[in-house]
C-alpha cells in the first residue's frame, strides 16, 4: 500500500493527513498551532511542521504542501529570512495597493494583465509597501516566495530554484493565469527590481526530494487545495467558511473582473479558480457568541429562534476590516435596532445572516463573470454550527450541501501528491477520502434578507 501525505500550513496551524494513494483512506494524521497575527516568522512554520510531521511519515513515498495564499517572504542572497512574513490578512499595504492600480492605469488595466485588480492580501502590495517603508529590507531581498513555495523549498534542501504552482502564483500579482507567465514588469513596478520567482510547475510534477527520499509534489494554495479535496466540478460553488470566507468555482476559461470583487485565480489541475474573499467569516460568529455570553450550540439555538431578516437587525460584519467589497479600515456596525427586536435571538440570527450576507454577494459576483452555480458546498469550521446550513438556504437561490467535516485543504494536497504519483491527465478521485453523510438544504429565498444587508451596505459605503 502506497501512502501520501498532504499538509495544509493555514493561518492558524498545520495539519497533515496521510492517506493511501489509491482508495484516499485515512491513515494517520497530525497538527501544531501556528502563532497569531497577521505577521509570522516562517522559522514558527517550520516548528510547527516538525512537530506535526514527527512520526506519521513512516513509508509515505509522496507528499504536497497546500498552504495559506499570499503571504511574502522575502529571502536573502544567504538563504536568510529578511523580516516575519507579511500574511494576507494584512491590511497595512492597502494605500500600496491604490497606488498600484493607479500607477498601471486603473482597474481595467490590472484585470487585462493578471485576471484581477490587487487588494491589500496581494503579494505585489506588500512587496510594495516593503519598498517604502523598509527600502533596505527591500534591496536586501533576492528572493520572493508564497508560504507553501517556502515550506516546500526547506524541505527540498533549499534548492538553488524553488517552485510554485499555477494556484499561488495568481495570487500574486505579478503572475498572471491569462497567459500562464510572470508579469515581472509588475513586480518591477511594487519593488523597484526584479527578485528571483519560483518556477511554475505542472499540477502533478515531482519537483524535488525530502532527505529522506520522499517524492514533493508542486503543492498549491489553500483555496486550490479545498477545490482538489472536495473534487469540485464546474457548476459547484464553495463556500468556506474560516478565518476568511471564500466563495470559488472551478471554470475552464479564465476571469477578468474589472471591478475587483472576483479574483481570476487558477486551479491546482490546469483549470481556473474565480475566487471572492472576505476577510471576516467564522470569527464574526465567535466574537457574537462570546459577547452573548453562550457556547456555540446556544448561540445556534438563539439564531434559529429567530425569523429570517432578525426582524429588520442587519449587523455589517467587517470587524477586522474588509477585502470584499475593499474597504480595510471599515469595522462592524449594526443597523435598524429598535427596542422590539434588540434581543440575543435576533443579534446572533444577525451575525450569521451578516456573515452569509457578503458571501451570498459574492456568488453573485461569481455568476457575473461567467459561474452557472447548481449547488453551493458549504465548507470551514463555521459550517458545522446548526443555524448555518438552515439559514444559508434563506440566503442562496441553489441547494446548499454541507459535506461530511473533513480537512479537505490537506485532503487536496494529498492527492496531488497520489497524482505526482501515477502521473496521468487527471488527479485521483476518492471515494475513501470523505467518510460520512452530506446534508442537504433546498433553497427558501428570504428575499428581504438579502435587501436589509444591501440596504446597510450602501447606506454606509455606497
Amino acid at each position: 500500500m502506497a501512502l501520501v501525505a498532504g499538509v495544509d500550513s493555514s493561518t492558524q496551524s498545520v495539519k497533515i493527513v496521510v492517506r493511501d494513494a489509491q482508495t484516499g483512506a485515512l491513515v494517520r494524521e497530525g497538527r501544531a498551532p501556528h502563532p497569531d497575527g497577521t505577521e509570522v516568522p516562517p522559522s514558527a512554520w517550520l516548528d510547527a511542521l516538525d512537530s506535526a510531521m514527527d512520526g506519521i511519515l513512516e513509508d509515505v513515498a509522496a507528499l504536497a504542501v497546500a498552504g495559506q495564499q499570499h503571504g511574502m517572504v522575502a529571502i536573502d542572497e544567504d538563504d536568510e529570512v529578511v523580516r516575519p512574513a507579511l500574511l494576507w490578512n494584512d491590511t497595512r499595504s492597502a494605500p500600496d495597493a491604490d497606488d498600484l492600480v493607479e500607477e498601471l492605469g486603473g482597474p481595467p488595466a490590472w484585470a487585462d494583465a493578471i485576471g484581477s485588480v490587487p487588494v491589500a492580501s496581494f503579494t505585489v502590495t506588500k512587496a510594495r509597501w516593503m519598498a517604502r517603508v523598509e527600502p533596505e529590507n527591500a534591496e536586501r531581498t533576492t528572493r520572493l516566495m508564497l508560504p507553501h513555495d517556502y515550506l516546500t523549498w526547506v524541505l527540498d534542501g533549499r534548492p538553488d530554484t524553488a517552485v510554485t504552482d499555477r494556484g499561488e502564483a495568481s495570487g500574486t500579482g505579478y503572475w498572471s493565469p491569462i497567459t500562464g507567465e510572470y508579469r515581472k514588469d509588475l513586480l518591477r513596478l511594487a519593488m523597484g527590481h526584479t527578485p528571483l520567482v519560483p518556477r511554475v510547475a505542472a499540477p502533478h510534477e515531482e519537483v524535488g526530494r525530502t532527505a529522506s527520499g520522499i517524492a514533493l509534489g508542486p503543492g498549491t494554495g489553500d483555496n486550490m487545495g479545498a477545490a482538489l479535496g472536495l473534487a469540485a466540478e464546474p457548476g459547484d460553488v464553495v463556500v468556506s467558511l474560516g478565518t476568511s470566507g471564500t466563495a470559488f468555482a472551478v471554470s475552464m476559461v479564465p476571469a477578468r473582473d474589472a471591478t475587483g470583487f472576483v479574483a481570476g485565480f487558477a486551479d491546482a489541475t490546469g483549470h481556473f479558480l474565480p475566487l471572492v474573499c472576505t476577510l471576516n467569516a467564522a470569527r464574526v460568529l465567535t466574537a457574537t457568541a462570546e459577547m452573548l455570553g453562550v457556547d456555540m450550540d446556544e448561540f445556534a439555538s438563539l439564531a434559529l429562534s429567530a425569523p429570517a431578516g432578525a426582524q429588520g437587525l442587519v449587523l455589517l460584519p467587517y470587524l477586522d476590516g474588509e477585502r470584499t467589497p475593499n474597504l480595510p479600515d471599515a469595522r462592524g456596525s449594526l443597523h435598524g435596532i429598535s427596542r422590539s427586536n434588540l434581543s440575543p435571538a435576533t443579534l446572533a440570527r444577525a451575525a450569521v445572516e451578516g456573515m452569509l450576507g457578503g458571501l451570498a454577494d459574492a456568488v453573485d459576483a461569481l455568476v457575473g463573470v461567467g459561474v452557472e452555480p447548481r449547488r453551493v458546498l458549504l465548507v470551514g469550521g463555521a459550517a458545522a454550527n446548526a443555524a448555518v446550513g438552515p439559514i444559508a438556504a434563506t440566503m442562496f437561490p441553489v441547494p446548499v450541501v454541507i459535506p461530511p467535516a473533513g480537512e479537505y485543504v490537506a485532503n487536496g494536497a494529498a492527492a496531488q501528491a497520489a497524482w505526482v504519483l501515477a502521473g496521468g491527465d487527471e488527479p485521483p478521485r476518492w471515494p475513501a477520502a470523505n467518510a460520512g453523510e452530506s446534508v442537504r438544504f433546498e433553497p427558501a429565498p428570504a428575499a428581504e434578507v438579502r435587501e436589509q444587508y444591501r440596504v446597510a451596505r450602501t447606506s454606509l459605503y455606497g
